[in-house]
Order: C-alpha cells, then structure tokens, then sequence
C-alpha cells in the first residue's frame, strides 16, 4: 500500500511517550510508522500527530477526529479507550462502538484505517487483573465488528510477547523505546511496507525499587484521578499540522 498524507490520533500510547528523544520529547511508534512510510516511498510522505497523553476515548473520536479528516489524510490511525477502562467504572459496548464509529468516518472520508489497540501493561502494574479483564472484553468486542473494507486491524493488546517487561519503560504504564519500535514494525508489516532498521537494541531503562515506582509513579496517578486532572491537561498535539518528513 502507498500512503502520502498520515494522520495519527490517540493517547499517550500514540503520542509516543516512554519513547524519549534527547531533548525530553516523545517520539514513539507512529513517528516510526511515518518513517517507514517515507523511507518506503518515492513521493513525498507528510505526518500529523494529534495525539496528547491522558485523553479518554470521547475527545479522541470527536475533536481529534475532526481535525484528521479536515487535513484530508490517506492514511489515518486510531487508538483509544486505554484510559477509560483504567476508570472506576466503564461501557465495554459503549466505547467498542465509539472506536467503530469513528473507524467507519474516517473510512467515509477517503481515509485508509489502521486500527491499533493499546499494548497490554497489566502484568505489572497495580490492579492489572481488573484492567486486563477489561480489556480482554474491549478487544472482543472490537473484534464483532471486524474485519471491514480499507480498514487494517493492528492487535498489540493480543501479542504476548509485548509483554515482556523489557518492554515497557520505568513507570511500566507506557512502552519504552524497544516496545515503540515492536509496535511500528507491526503496524507496517499489516500495511505491507517494508520495516527499516531502526538501530540497535536500546538499553534497558533501570527499574525504581518497589517504594520508589509508588512514589514517583502509583501515588501521583491516584492523585490524578481523585482530583479529576490529567497529565494532559493544557497540553496541545505535538504535530497538528501535515508536515512533511525528510
């Protein structure tokens, strides 16, 4: 498949954090799916990312969405509801059918479709049998919607070997860099483009003790969440604009 204009909207999943680039900013598995997309093409490729960390599904499938397709993409990918089913309490139909409404827009604007689930953290974080049961059910239900005509289903929640720790960076709630690259590469062997080679293995981010991870990471989520805030709160997309990439 050939793609020259590439939308990507989501969550912290998308926007690419655990995957830091020197200066502090994230980059992660959609930037690397736009670099296989211009390394793999002989036209010029343009990317936008309109993805920002903490965001429930609702504002994903409505103003990311609208953004997306007011840029006119060929390609869009989505991901959503990570957030949701980490809430007290949560509609496993209702958000399965938001992600399938927006898949079926996105198709009715020209846009090919990949639909990503989130990769699956649950091994090692606090509460991961609930959140797990959770989204086990979302993946199922996306699942009776599927397959649909222009639209690549992109499983990451399903592969096993994700989730592996070494995967996963040291709040071990988001991918780090080598689970960023195992994600980019799925995505675009499912879109049949060539994979690059994104460098050598990255080091393994040094994992906090037990009370440290509470202290830096658990405790400052609770606290998020009993106030109402999220840690993207005033935050814009990294990339709203299609740009294009060397």
């Amino acid at each position: 498949m050939h793609f020259s204009r590439y939308v990507a909207i989501g969550d912290s999943f998308t926007e690419g954090m655990g995957d830091d680039l020197p200066d502090g900013s994230p980059r992660g598995w959609a930037d690397l799916v736009a670099l296989g997309l211009a390394l793999s093409s002989s036209e010029p490729v343009s990317y936008a990312n309109l993805a920002i960390r903490g965001r429930l599904l609702a504002p994903i499938v409505t103003g990311q969405m609208d953004a997306a397709i007011a840029l006119g993409p060929d390609l869009v990918s989505i991901n959503g509801g990570g957030n949701d089913i980490m809430r007290p309490s949560v509609s496993i139909p209702g958000i399965a059918s938001h992600l399938i409404d927006a898949v079926d827009r996105a198709v009715a604007s020209g846009a090919h479709v990949v639909l990503a689930s989130g990769a699956n953290p649950t091994d090692h974080i606090p509460l991961g049998a609930r959140i797990g049961a959770r989204g086990d059910a979302l993946a199922e239900a996306v699942l009776a919607h599927l397959p649909k005509q222009n639209v690549t289903w992109v499983d990451n929640w399903g592969d096993t070997e994700l989730r592996a720790l070494r995967y996963w960076s040291t709040d071990r709630l988001h991918l780090n860099t080598l689970g960023h690259r195992r994600v980019a590469a799925r995505v675009l062997a499912a879109l049949e483009v060539p994979v690059p080679d994104f460098g050598p293995e990255p080091d393994e981010p040094r994992r906090p003790r037990t009370a440290e991870y509470w202290r830096d990471y658990v405790l400052p989520w609770i606290g998020r969440r009993l106030t109402g805030k999220s840690s993207g709160d005033a935050r814009e997309p990294k990339r709203p604009e299609l740009l294009p990439l060397p």
